[in-house]
């Protein structure tokens, strides 16, 4: 039977009984894990989707669009893809915590803003790239977000071009394009040797990403989103309050 608890207290609890049960936890989360640390999501009320725009965000953020308007696509990215000034919150220190300690197996996460590894996690599979690499796609030098943002070696139209000239290629899935096969294959493996999940922070809507609970199979399902998902009727313990204080214990 499914445990629902909204109460960020009782979450608190049953998030540290589930630790200290389980030897082998991964934690899958998504856009709602950054909310909290001031990122704005996609879907929600007042996400991106949902705000108006030249060109709907869908299509600024597709591999064609990168190719035929890269000027219009790096302002996009620039403005609206990159925060800076983002820190991590409590839901990211207190994963990195207790992977240090032994608890948590590996971070798989749809999120694109290093908040975990900023944090100090270290097993953190990125399902949809980083900001914090932009390649040159003629000789693979990796320039960071900062770069990106500094605006001091860009062409007339505001595109950001290496010192060897070549085009830059953030390293971030863009619509149109397939998860990294690597990164693909070692997330399906966490997940598959899990005694128990964690999802949260995501309304798993975005495949193939969200494909990836199916290879779960260990005792435990737990999901933490304030809104409802697919995949509720599944879940051990089902969390409906803010991911950050449900992990303050």
């Amino acid at each position: 039977m499914t445990q629902a608890i909204s109460d960020p207290k009782r979450a608190s609890a049953a998030l540290a009984e589930l630790f200290g049960t389980h030897k082998r936890v991964v934690f899958f989360g998504g856009a709602g894990v950054s909310t909290a640390s001031g990122i704005p999501d996609f879907r929600s009320v007042d996400g991106l989707y949902h705000q108006q725009f030249a060109y709907p965000p869908e299509t600024m953020l597709s591999h064609s669009f990168y190719e035929a308007h890269p000027a219009e696509f790096f302002d996009f990215y620039r403005t609206k893809m990159i925060s800076l000034g983002a820190k991590p919150n409590r839901c990211h220190t207190k994963l990195a915590e207790l992977e240090r300690a032994g608890k948590l197996g590996a971070v798989v996460t749809q999120n694109i803003d290093g908040l975990h590894q900023m944090a100090g996690s270290q097993r953190v599979f990125e399902l949809h790239g980083s900001v914090h690499r932009n390649i040159c796609q003629s000789c693979g030098a990796v320039y960071s977000a900062e770069w990106i943002c500094a605006r001091g070696h860009e062409d007339a139209a505001g595109v950001p071009v290496p010192a060897g000239g070549g085009r830059i290629k953030p390293d971030v899935v863009l619509y149109e394009e397939p998860l990294d096969e690597h990164v693909l294959t070692d997330a399906v493996a966490a997940i598959a040797a899990a005694d128990a999940l964690i999802v949260g922070g995501t309304s798993l809507v975005v495949y193939p990403a969200a494909g990836l609970t199916r290879y779960f199979t260990g005792d435990t399902l737990a999901i933490c989103n304030l809104a409802p998902t697919d995949q509720d009727a599944n879940a051990d313990l089902l969390i409906s309050c803010d991911i950050a204080a449900a992990f303050a214990f």
